[in-house]
């Protein structure tokens, strides 16, 4: 069972501006989650993230160190399910952003699928949807990047 997803993309934008971009409520809800965010950006803090069609997800930031590393644990998955990312439910997601040349290296890292209290068709189900979805996101923070950045 594979257990990380890692993802790169290059954003025209300065660092500052992508640390906005992906620990701002205003702004994960409207390029990560499409029907809102709410953030308490703090380690420990929660976060929620709204999609129209899914639903939502909780989590709970586990690593700030402003402007380069953002990381929280969250509970994406209906199967296994819970409110709250806990042992068994949850994977961890981190950022890492890095300048380099006008714009920005941003890398994302989500791990824990083989540590879900699932069946290995539900791990595999859950690691196949998010690297699917790291790369449609991805995709959408890059664009929405280049429409707020300026």
């Amino acid at each position: 069972m594979e257990d990380k997803i890692e993802r790169e993309v290059q954003i025209g934008a300065p660092v500052q501006r992508v640390w906005e971009l992906i620990t701002q409520a205003e702004h994960l809800g409207t390029w990560f989650g499409d029907a809102g965010a709410d953030v308490d950006l703090r380690v420990g803090g929660e976060l929620e993230l709204r999609w129209a069609e899914h639903g939502k997800s909780r989590g709970r930031i586990e690593r700030l160190d402003e402007p380069t590393a953002f990381s929280f644990r969250w509970a994406p998955f209906e199967d296994p399910g819970g409110l709250h990312p806990v042992e068994g439910n949850s994977t961890l997601v981190e950022f890492s952003l890095a300048a380099e040349g006008d714009g920005t290296r941003l890398t994302v890292v989500e791990t824990g699928f083989a540590g879900l209290d699932a069946t290995p068709e539900q791990r595999k189900r859950n690691f196949g949807g998010n690297t699917e979805g790291w790369r449609l996101e991805l995709g959408e923070l890059v664009e929405y990047a280049e429409r707020v950045a300026a």
